[in-house]
């Protein structure tokens, strides 16, 4: 179908439906059946059998299934099963670990896929862009993506930059108008909008006439934005890392082979044992690990309402020293309340908070009449030069669209003014707001067909504009607005915001052309609204502080609107600078570096300015958090370390430009965020810690019971063994930790701090020389005293070495102490303790795995001994923070 060749009303009469109303619920249904999901065919899903067997390609592993398959060749038929079984136990928890990273990332994907406007049953509500359906009709504002193709039945100055599609960077201005031609290319479809193609500039509305595979873009195969999966610096470095240590295992446990060769024992036997070794040594899981224990954070940090969209972002965030938030939605409730009202000369006090329209207007301590001067003309133009739509469910009001707007439609709704007199008016066009312009401007035709332009926006953009002004004595040349602007001056020194508005006569023979419209305007009022503090933010920004996290508040508002809420919110210090876009205009970057440090509120700001703010931060060698939520944003959160963009008001280009994405506006998420991010990078150095001591030891008991000439301490079998019931289940489980009290109370990490940086080193190597030291002396003890049983001292020592291994793992929870952390603070922790402490006493106790196992029952005394030893490791450095 040719959409693009039918007007309108035949678009709507052959998908059944009108664009003052959409879809039925019941049609939703009927479609969605009819042409399924709105989703583009991406990369098919790995089979999980594939998934599965790549558990097993390992070189290591395949060499050891191979020894296994000579062991059970010469006879060794238990131990080649055992050893089979254990591999095989391990494959398995390496898949589901796999698996669950995989589903945390397809929940990501999910989680951070773009919304869409859509208009059902008479009523707006967002969507999963997915559940779009043919005929849907949707909304299109600057900064959205296209989740469709659609037929545009409303355009307001709308332009789509269509490059992923054509190949064209400049804008596409596009209109409502039928295309009586045949054969026309995509680029050349202007009443069309399509999937995957940015809004850059007006408003529109369109039906969906193509989703998912029957689009443009379905068509050439392209595929959608979406989340990628890759590897984060920290997963790289340990990839690296894990090519050393195989190159360091591998001479270690070839020493061991071949001193064990020269001293007589079997060749094959040693090569098995040395093979084992070398598949428990090798962290070969390591990365495997480290993105469970990401995507496990990143699923906690949802819960506390922040999506990560790239994993390489959670390291960051342990990092950020510097945190640019806007003041509006985010350090605010984002409800803006109409709170004074400058008109006539005189100031009225309106009554009510947030979005219930319950409220009055006051002249000092006098009720204002409805027939007040002006006062009903200027909340009807707050209300008619607005795209806000107010909502109400169960009683409770909320705004759909820019919360200063909901504060004007409030304002009117408190006056008594309905939303049905939009019915007496008709626009006729429209001037979008920009953060450049920091103004809109639509003309409008009455009943009686009079024009008239009505403009809003900054009072410092409006008053230059305004040649005149309405009192309650009509219309007069304004000659000085000095005495405005400190009204203007005078409202922001109380935390108001304030907006302008003003109005021009149209005649119907005038041209509407943009350029002369919005002068020789007439001012008839303000609004001075405020946006109350949320009541966290305090705290969130004095946690910051401790965390030595330094807050700046960038906003549009005025300077002293600015300054009020800062000091309001402890933000602001007595010494502390407040620059405005004037003072930044003046700067460079250099000249800005200079002085940044000192800088904590920018105040009347455009979007280039905040690119400059980031680049000075840098340059001062800052991490820096930016937020933003329009589309002329996303460079500059691009450009930060860490772009964070809001899942309620931010547009779908600065999402796609973020690396974390507040679902509800909230600074304090991001602080939460970045507690979180810290806890992230230091349960995967505890991990690290953990796994690498746990090798450490099992491979220097082996070599220097081989340099003391003594017999295999260890069998095959049991040493991959110790590696499944160790390194499974509580290196796991040392990423599910809660963070340390202090996590907040610690400056940001370097981010050229190294893996073994404060210490880490020390630790891995000092503890694991204790751990194989204390299974060893726990063998010669018992060897030498029962020199032919050498399956007892083997149990003894086996033993020794899982036990220290797993009161090791209480060691790694902290920086500081074994006893600085409550041990059942990390119930997860204890009970995959307990669980391989089970495992471990059922192939020393019961019979049938006695011989798979070479193990035998100990004695009470024998657990006295053990116990003791394997304390040792921890108990010697319990008091160190070395």
């Amino acid at each position: 179908m040719k959409w693009y060749q039918l007007d309108v009303e035949r678009v709507e009469q052959k998908l059944h439906v009108t664009a003052n109303r959409g879809l039925t619920e019941k049609q939703v249904e009927e479609r969605r059946k009819q042409f399924g999901e709105n989703v583009l065919e991406g990369e098919k899903n790995k089979s999980k059998w594939l998934i599965f067997l790549k558990q097993f390609q390992d070189f290591m592993v395949l060499v050891l299934l191979g020894a296994t398959l000579i062991a059970g060749l010469l006879g060794e038929f238990i131990d080649a099963i055992a050893i089979m079984v254990i591999v095989l136990i391990n494959g398995l928890i390496g898949f589901f670990q796999e698996q669950k990273a995989e589903k945390s990332l397809e929940k990501l994907k999910e989680l951070s896929a773009p919304v869409a406007n859509v208009l059902r049953d008479g009523k707006w509500k967002k969507i999963n862009s997915r559940e779009i359906v043919v005929g849907d009709v949707i909304r299109l504002t600057s900064g959205d993506r296209i989740s469709a193709d659609v037929r545009l039945v409303k355009s307001n100055s709308l332009e789509t930059e269509e490059a992923a599609l054509t190949g064209e960077s400049l804008p596409v201005m596009k209109h409502v108008q039928a295309i009586n031609k045949s054969n026309i290319d995509a680029q050349d479809q202007t009443n069309m909008g399509f999937t995957g193609t940015l809004v850059t500039r007006g408003t529109g509305i369109g039906i969906v006439v193509g989703t998912g595979m029957n689009t443009v873009m379905g068509q050439i195969a392209s595929l959608m934005v979406r989340t990628t999966k890759s590897n984060t610096p920290l997963e790289n470095k340990l990839a690296e890392l894990g090519k050393v240590l195989i190159v360091l295992a591998f001479i270690l446990t070839s020493l061991v082979v071949v001193i064990g060769v020269y001293q007589g024992h079997a060749v094959y036997k040693m090569f098995l044992a040395g093979v084992s070794l070398a598949v428990a040594a090798i962290p070969e899981g390591l990365p495997a690990i480290v993105t469970v224990a990401l995507s496990l954070g990143v699923q906690r940090m949802i819960r506390r309402k922040a999506i990560v969209r790239k994993l390489s972002a959670v390291e960051t965030l342990g990092s950020t020293s510097i945190i640019c938030s806007d003041k509006t939605g985010t350090m605010t409730e984002n409800q803006m309340t109409v709170k004074e009202i400058y008109l006539n000369g005189e100031y009225l006090y309106v009554t009510g908070d947030g979005y219930d329209i319950q409220g009055d207007y006051f002249l000092g301590n006098t009720k204002v009449a409805t027939d007040f001067p002006n006062l009903r003309q200027m909340l009807l133009y707050g209300m008619l030069c607005n795209h806000a739509s107010l909502l109400v469910n169960k009683g409770k009001y909320s705004v759909d669209g820019d919360p200063t707007d909901g504060a004007l439609l409030v304002a009117a709704r408190k006056f008594g003014l309905s939303h049905h007199l939009w019915d007496n008016y008709k626009v006729i066009k429209e001037i979008p707001f920009d953060s450049e312009r920091k103004r809109m401007s639509i003309v409008v035709e009455d009943e009686n067909n009079m024009r008239f332009l009505i403009t809003k926006g900054a009072p410092d953009v409006l008053l230059p504009r305004c040649s005149s002004y309405i009192d309650k004595d009509g219309k007069k040349f304004l000659k000085d607005k000095r005495p405005l602007e400190g009204t203007v001056d005078d409202m922001a020194a109380k935390a108001l915001r304030t907006i302008a508005v003003s109005v021009k006569s149209i005649p119907k023979n005038q041209s509407l052309e943009t350029t002369f419209l919005e002068n020789d305007l007439t001012f008839v009022g303000l609004y001075g609204m405020m946006d109350p503090p949320r009541r966290e933010v305090r705290s969130a920004i004095a946690e910051c502080k401790q965390a030595g996290i330094k807050t700046v508040m960038i906003t549009g508002d005025h300077e002293k609107t600015a300054r009020a809420i800062a000091e309001h919110i402890n933000l602001l210090p007595e010494h502390g600078l407040v620059l405005d876009g004037n003072q930044l205009n003046q700067m460079s970057v250099s000249e800005l570096r200079d002085i940044i440090d000192n800088v904590y509120v920018f105040a009347r700001v455009t979007p280039e300015h905040k690119l400059k703010i980031v680049e000075a931060f840098q340059e001062k060698g800052h991490i820096v958090a930016m937020t933003g939520d329009g589309v002329n944003d996303a460079p500059a959160i691009k450009a930060s370390d860490i772009g964070i963009s809001m899942g309620e008001s931010g547009t779908d280009v600065t999402k796609e430009a973020s690396s974390l994405i507040l679902m509800d506006d909230n600074f304090a998420t991001i602080k939460s965020a970045i507690a979180e991010g810290r806890n992230i990078y230091e349960n995967i150095r505890k991990f690290i810690r953990y796994l690498l001591a746990s090798n450490v030891g099992e491979i220097l008991v082996m070599l220097f019971a081989m340099i003391l000439g003594m017999p295999l301490p260890l069998v095959p079998v049991q040493i991959l063994w110790v590696n499944l019931v160790t390194d499974g289940l509580p290196a796991m489980a040392l990423g599910l930790d809660q963070p340390e009290d202090d996590v907040m109370k610690r400056g940001p990490r370097n981010p050229r701090e190294g893996i073994f940086a404060r210490g880490l080193g020390f630790k891995i190597i000092s503890r694991g020389f204790l751990i194989g030291a204390a299974a060893l002396i726990a063998f010669v003890v018992t060897y030498q005293n029962n020199p032919d049983n050498l399956i007892y001292g083997q149990t003894v020592a086996f033993t020794t070495l899982v036990l220290a291994q797993l009161i090791h793992v209480f060691d790694c929870r902290s920086e500081d102490s074994v006893f600085a952390r409550n041990p059942f603070q990390n119930m997860y922790l204890v009970l995959a303790v307990l669980s391989s402490l089970l495992l471990l006493l059922i192939v020393i106790y019961w019979e049938p795995l006695q011989p798979i196992f070479h193990t035998t029952g100990l004695g009470f005394s024998d657990w006295v001994l053990i116990s003791a030893l394997s304390v040792l490791p921890t108990v010697l450095f319990g008091f160190s923070k070395k």
